[in-house]
């Protein structure tokens, strides 16, 4: 929605109107003295060289003493490989209202061999952590070791371990040499950015992911375990408060149920835990209003901690359940009234420390995901894939400055019970012991809209609440220098600005908001804009608008009890977006208008503004005294000074145009697979000869390991090719393998293809599956049975490891550990039906990793050994070999894989941040997948008669908006329909005049 010009034309000299209402550090651990009582909360954090306390009470977290309550929101740096927008989407968590960041950080991504460990370029974690502190971000880090929450190859475990000696998640001296290690690494970084020591913000440490081992303390026990990585942390200088966040709700690690190596009497160890109701379910109390044992009521001494607040989930390839709809279905079920919903139950359970798990979308490149989902880890999440704010932010940006800037909701108790006179609403009544408000959360879990009046309480009127939404209501609360008697609007935050205090409040747009203002004298009242009306009477001023009509709604009242004018803000979802409230050294100041805040700035009696412009709009600015001029992203801004105390902009700021995109032409072709031919030199692959293996697939009696892992394959697809004489009377030969979700099989037979075999689509039962196997039988071909030599050659797409627990480590090991010994990827057995002939085999999979992407991009396919999906390749020098076409597609049925080539050029303007995506589209019955790749950099998987995804997004840094770069396309068909995609185009998904600087990622090629 843009801003109404009648808005930024109608404020300067508005008059006066009145309308009748009939009308119109350094240490951790609880605080065990006296109760901190209620007060400001502490300023936004920064590296400052200070040192610091963090503590906790039952209530909330303490720092330096004061009262602080956690609103974190968890975004993936690994899943958006350009370290600039790290900090774009950094600086959008904190305008969108949050305080912190929760940051997992998995081993696979910086561990490319046993006791190696990489922290540079995309995965440089100091940078990202500086980053975090500039921005003013608290940081939850979240280095596992197992991350099995965020969706990774292995559940983040690195590949070398699945095969390596030791038991995961139990004391086995072998596994807890590798996690000492890799722990070593990060805190070596992390310890520099505690923010304890004032070196950064890092504000608290998580200690595995959903373990659920319930073992002893014994020498293999899970208490065990988790008191090593709780004493090697510590060990590494580690001292902020540390937690895990239990799967169940259900006190499993809570305090106390395993040593964590604190001193008596000292508490350095806070219970979190997971919450993740299904759309259409009830949110869980899991807290005040719950049971005892269950949630925080599992550690009473502890603040209530939500660790993982599900607003979105990921989607399986298929994506059964939606019809194919993806992520639209997803952002469509978890939408705002479901993430209100369930928030405000946590709220008024008591819980005070929050992460939202994932507020900003990503991408699962290369072999990064886990075998269920497919690339694009879009999430449904509030800041969706192309870092675009769409609604979904609306609660997480309301709650998270009503917290911020109110401190009453940091210590609130259980209150009287509440019955309202509709029982399909369910209310939540808490006090605050301190200032006496009163916070009432109504939740409406029907699928009507309930109005309804609250009997007991001070809201004198009925109050409406959405279908299957909640909404927050106060009454006693202190506004500035004023006291609320009670609003049907949720409050949005209140905030002094210069010689005003401010006080917004939002809603659903339709409504109509009431509030009311405790006056012993009345005050004088301005309302600035068409919409509000207002009353007083016998001690109370009333106040009435509808939301959503022209904007934002001002109300100026001045004199009474207070010799500080108050203004009140009336906004809907969509206007309360573009209200941005911003600490400074000076005092807070308010922004109206663009769609993002980025920063803000002081200088002498200047406001310097930075921030986006989408559409048309307007810009209005409540500044701290002696501010009297405005600039947007460096340009002076001409304004005018409004009855409301602000500064708003003369005009409007044009939006912003759409940057044209070329046209994908110039494509050159090339068919691969030579080692499917019988006379390909083999002579330097791995030979595959082992007779035993580590993992839990049995190796079939007298046959060598053909497993990936244990020849060290981790990642992409892996050749096979078997040499043996004489195959006369093999009538058939029977392949078995083993992948992840959407694995395949192709089969030559001394150059002659066998055929293709592939995994079933996941249907609902099976989408969440991580390990999938399968015989494929192929015929052999009564030409191919004869002696001599012949050569069987098997491309096995392996697809990733699954992250599930695996097996129990064996007898007498504690339930539920995750073991390091698991399915095996790739070819599992060979047998021939009529002969059994001795083969000799040897395997092939990637080549070495280079230094900027990693070890997680490349897989085994001929051209990516030979460098065919790199920039400067010379395929255009090379025309004997690429032949020239004019689109990736070829109508001739083919097994194997085709490599497609083309370069593009952008010129987007330096001040326009465009998010670019790749558009595949086809006839859903050709058979076929695209690896796709930009700059080198493998950007995700197409499946065309799977899907569900048609759109992959090329991140800016990899994607060079003002240069040339390079796509390449490998296509792997089965043979059984012409492929390569009908469509490949470039879209525009969004563009902003602004955004942040973008420096380019390196693209090593040819």
């Amino acid at each position: 929605m843009e801003l109404s010009r009648r808005t930024f034309t109608a404020l300067a000299g508005t008059a006066a109107l009145g309308l009748a209402l009939a009308g119109s550090g350094a240490a951790t651990g609880t605080n065990r003295a006296r109760a901190v009582p209620t007060g400001p909360p502490p300023a936004p954090p920064r590296a400052d060289g200070r040192r610091h306390q963090v503590g906790f009470d039952r209530y909330s977290l303490l720092v330096d003493g004061r009262r602080l309550v956690l609103w974190s929101g968890e975004m993936h740096p690994f899943r958006l490989p350009s370290p600039s927008l790290w900090r774009d989407v950094l600086q959008k968590l904190r305008a969108h209202g949050h305080n912190a960041v929760s940051v997992p950080v998995p081993w696979n991504i910086h561990s490319p061999a046993p006791g190696r460990h990489d922290f540079t370029g995309v995965r440089d974690l100091d940078l990202f952590l500086t980053m975090a502190a500039e921005e003013r971000l608290y940081v939850v880090l979240r280095p596992g070791p197992y991350l099995g929450t965020a969706d990774l190859d292995a559940g983040g475990f690195p590949g070398w371990l699945t095969v390596a000696e030791g038991a995961a998640g139990a004391a086995d001296p072998a596994y807890l040499g590798h996690v000492d290690a890799w722990l070593g690494a990060v805190d070596a970084i992390a310890v520099r950015h505690l923010f304890t020591g004032g070196g950064g913000t890092v504000l608290l440490y998580q200690v595995e992911d959903r373990y659920e081992g319930r073992g002893g303390s014994g020498p293999a026990g899970a208490g065990a375990y988790m008191s090593h990585l709780c004493g090697k942390v510590r060990a590494d200088g580690i001292d902020v408060p540390l937690f895990h966040n239990d799967g169940g709700a259900d006190g499993l690690w809570a305090p106390g149920s395993f040593p964590t190596g604190a001193k008596k009497g000292e508490g350095n160890w806070l219970y979190g835990f997971e919450s993740s109701p299904v759309p259409g379910e009830v949110p869980a109390d899991l807290g005040y209003f719950g049971r005892r044992g269950t949630g925080a009521g599992a550690s009473a001494r502890t603040p209530g901690f939500v660790a993982g607040a599900a607003v979105g989930a990921s989607a399986p390839w298929g994506w059964a359940a939606s019809r194919g709809k993806g992520y639209a279905e997803v952002r469509g079920r978890w939408d705002p009234a479901y993430e209100r919903s369930s928030l405000l139950t946590s709220l008024a359970n008591g819980i005070t420390l929050h992460n939202a798990r994932v507020v900003a979308g990503g991408t699962s490149w290369g072999w990064l995901a886990s075998p269920h989902v497919y690339t694009s880890y879009d999430y449904g999440a509030p800041i969706d894939q192309a870092r675009r704010a769409t609604a979904k932010l609306a609660p997480l940006q309301q709650l998270g400055h009503l917290l911020r800037t109110v401190p009453d909701l940091a210590r609130l108790e259980p209150a009287s019970a509440v019955r309202p006179k509709d029982d399909r609403l369910k209310v939540y009544h808490l006090a605050n012991p301190d200032t006496g408000a009163q916070v009432y959360v109504l939740r409406n879990d029907s699928a009507e809209e309930v109005r309804s009046a609250l009997p007991g309480t001070d809201v004198d009127v009925p109050v409406t609440v959405g279908a299957r939404d909640a909404r927050l209501l106060a009454t006693g609360l202190g506004l500035g220098r004023r006291r609320l008697a009670f609003t049907t609007a949720q409050p949005l935050f209140s905030v002094t600005v210069g010689r005003q205090d401010i006080a917004a409040f939002v809603g659903r747009a339709g409504e109509t908001a009431q509030v009311a203002l405790d006056c012993d004298v009345q005050p004088l009242t301005n309302r600035l804009d068409l919409e509000p009306a207002w009353s007083y009477d016998r001690g109370r001023l009333h106040v009435v608008t509808p939301l959503g009509v022209g904007g934002l709604s001002r109300v100026l009242i001045e004199g009474g009890d207070s010799d500080t004018p108050m203004l009140l803000l009336f906004a809907d979802d969509a206007t309360a977006q573009r209200l941005w409230p911003y600490e400074t050294p000076s005092g807070s100041l308010l922004v109206y208008g663009p769609p993002l805040l980025r920063s803000a700035t002081l200088r002498g009696s200047t406001v310097h503004l930075t921030g986006d412009v989408t559409g048309e709009t307007g810009l209005e600015v409540w500044a701290p005294r002696g501010i009297t001029a405005v600039t947007w992203n460096g340009q002076p801004v001409r304004t005018t000074v409004t009855r409301a105390g602000s500064l708003v902009m003369e005009g409007l700021m044009p939006g912003t145009p759409a940057p044209s995109l070329p046209a994908l032409t110039g494509w050159r072709r090339r068919a691969e697979n030579p080692e499917s031919e019988p006379d390909f030199d083999d002579a330097r692959w791995t030979a595959a000869d082992r007779t035993a293996s580590l993992g839990t697939t049995p190796v079939p009696e007298g046959r060598p390991v053909l497993f990936a892992d244990d020849y060290g394959f981790h990642y992409g697809d892996v050749w096979y090719r078997g040499h043996f004489e004489d195959a006369r009377d093999a009538t058939s030969v029977s392949l078995s393998y083993s992948t992840g979700t959407q694995g395949l099989l192709m089969a030559w037979l001394d150059g002659r293809p066998l055929g293709t075999h592939r995994m079933p689509v996941p249907d609902e039962d099976t989408a969440g599956r991580g390990t999938w196997t399968a015989t494929a039988t192929f015929p052999v071909p009564g030409k191919l049975r004869g002696r001599g030599t012949h050569v069987l050659s098997v491309l096995v797409r392996r697809m990733q490891q699954e992250g599930d627990p695996g097996d129990t480590g064996g007898a007498g090991a504690p339930a539920a550990v995750r073991s390091t010994r698991r399915a095996a990827r790739g070819l599992t057995g060979v047998d021939f039906e009529g002969a059994s002939p001795e083969v000799s085999w040897r395997i092939q999979g990637a080549g070495a990793p280079d230094r900027v992407r990693g070890v997680l991009n490349n897989g085994g396919l001929y051209g990516e050994r030979k460098g065919w999906h790199l920039p400067g390749y010379g395929d255009d020098r090379d025309r004997n070999a690429w032949e020239a076409v004019d689109q990736p597609r070829e109508d001739r049925r083919r097994q194997g894989v085709t490599w497609y080539r083309t370069e593009f050029r952008l010129d987007v303007d330096p001040d326009v941040d465009a998010s670019v995506g790749l558009v595949l589209e086809d006839d859903p019955e050709r058979a076929y997948r695209v690896q796709l790749f930009l700059n080198g950099w493998n950007m995700g998987q197409y499946i065309n008669d799977v899907g569900p995804q048609h759109i992959f997004m090329l991140p800016n840094g990899i994607l060079r908006t003002r240069g040339t770069n390079t796509l390449a396309l490998a296509v792997l068909s089965d043979g059984t329909t012409p492929s390569g995609p009908g469509q490949v185009r470039l879209t525009l998904v969004g563009a902003a005049r602004g955004g942040v600087p973008v420096e380019a990622v390196e693209s090593p090629g040819r």
